[in-house]
């Protein structure tokens, strides 16, 4: 679910879940055959994604009939658009560093639509300084990087934190692990992309590396800030997010 739309391999998923790989398997195996996982083959390799539609009819069957609609039991269904206000959309960016990736979206983000959006980013494990490689990309596409800086997740869990509307994964280690539980319940997206951190090579190859990283964040971010936001309701707004994430992975 959270590394929805992405296809995952099966040991991906058993190591984000701590089980063994032959145990993950089996329930793959009983995930798929009562259609609440789909799998496609990559290769020598076999991807699995949640099934989206039929993973919320089985919420749907929890809600309505087994609880009965009783809210003490189970969670209303989330309806309607996002709230109108006078205030700006705040959007969180979480990868798991915060030096690079995520602070890319956000400095995305603030350039293209900083008029409607107020962005936000975050690390999981957040490094002391900001990559060098990626200070000088933002640098060179004129970005102000004067108040940049690597964030841990908790400061926007607090009392005083920004009522978060978006919340986006660029990486999927950061999908994989346990978010706080957000208030206001806002809209989330995973747009998992390679780390360019961990390139190798020389520098022009590093730096080759975090441009990339740019340019498949610059596409995404601008997709996103293009979405008629305040005209859409929630389930429309989740579907978009989603397609963007998916079109950018490459699936079809």
């Amino acid at each position: 679910m959270r590394r929805y739309p992405d296809r995952v391999p099966a040991g991906e998923l058993a190591a984000a879940l701590g089980v063994k790989a032959s145990t993950m398997s089996s329930y793959l195996a009983a995930l798929h055959r009562v259609g609440l996982v789909a799998q496609a083959r990559a290769g020598t390799s076999i991807l699995y994604a949640v099934h989206m539609a039929n993973v919320q009819g089985v919420f749907q069957y929890l809600l309505g009939d087994c609880c009965r609609g009783r809210h003490g039991l189970c969670a209303s269904p989330i309806s309607g658009g996002l709230p109108m206000t006078d205030r700006k959309y705040n959007v969180l960016f979480i990868c798991t560093g915060n030096s690079a990736r995520s602070i890319f979206a956000e400095s995305l983000l603030r350039k293209a639509a900083g008029d409607r959006f107020n962005a936000y980013s975050a690390g999981m494990k957040p490094y002391s300084e900001l990559n060098p490689f990626a200070l000088r990309v933002l640098r060179d596409k004129g970005h102000d990087i004067s108040g940049l800086r690597s964030k841990n997740i908790s400061e926007f869990s607090g009392p005083d934190a920004p009522e978060l509307d978006f919340v986006f994964t660029v990486c999927n280690q950061a999908a994989n692990e346990e978010c706080p539980a957000w208030d206001g319940q806002p809209i989330s997206g995973h747009w998992g992309m390679p780390d360019p951190v961990k390139a190798d090579g020389t520098d022009a190859e590093k730096a080759l590396a975090f441009q990339q990283a740019y340019g498949a964040l610059k596409h995404r971010v601008e997709a996103f800030a293009a979405l008629p936001v305040a005209s859409l309701d929630r389930i429309a707004l989740q579907s978009a997010v989603d397609e963007i994430g998916r079109k950018s992975s490459g699936d079809p």
